[in-house]
């Protein structure tokens, strides 16, 4: 790892570390507004953080594996700690550089997710109603919240068009860059000879 990286890495545990104590003051506590921001700041900081404690404990685990390949009867055990710990290590260092990029500053805002069956009648619109099950059922697996603002049901099920709120941490971050037009080509439900349409 790049000695400036690490350097960085160092001051913002230390960060996390004054930020940890300050939660626990009374003082801080007592003014809301200091208590928000610094809980907003530790939260964007525990996964830099956590990462790097891991990445910490790799190092040491291949300090003393390296130590155990002197001793014979400790070299076969010694060399498989060190491959995998080896391993965990470089799949911890791209992940500390992606956790140490710059962060979009609206990643934390929430949005108004907008579904409307394009042209392809009851197919199109069922296939939005499948659409919205599966980002439901995504944002319940994230643990958001989901408030449905307006819907217009098709004639055979599924939805016209559909709006839904969610709200929670990072939903923006996850879902900035889903949109645009989807194609289907299936056999649909309202089709009763069995052919494929598109729409």
């Amino acid at each position: 790892m790049k000695e400036s990286i690490r350097s960085k890495l160092e001051q913002i545990q230390d960060r996390f570390e004054e930020i940890t104590g300050l939660l626990s003051d009374p003082d801080v506590q007592n003014d809301q507004n200091r208590f928000r921001s610094l809980s907003q700041e530790y939260a964007q900081l525990e996964p830099v953080v956590g990462c790097y404690l891991r990445y910490l404990d790799t190092e040491e685990e291949i300090s003393n594996a390296s130590e155990m390949l002197n001793d014979p009867e400790m070299a076969d055990l010694a060399q498989e700690s060190l491959e995998e710990a080896r391993q965990q290590q470089q799949a911890l260092e791209p992940e500390l550089q992606t956790l140490l990029l710059p962060k979009d500053p609206n990643d934390e805002r929430n949005i108004f997710l907008e579904i409307r069956a394009g042209t392809g009648g009851a197919e199109a619109a069922l296939f939005a109603g499948d659409l919205l099950k599966a980002y439901l059922r995504y944002a319940e697996n994230q643990g958001w919240r989901t408030e449905m603002i307006s819907e217009s049901p098709g004639e055979h099920g599924g939805y016209k068009e559909v709006v839904v709120r969610i709200t929670g941490q990072g939903v923006y971050s996850r879902l900035k860059f889903e949109s645009g037009a989807h194609r289907v080509q299936r056999v649909p439900e309202t089709e009763s000879q069995g052919r494929i349409h598109t729409s």
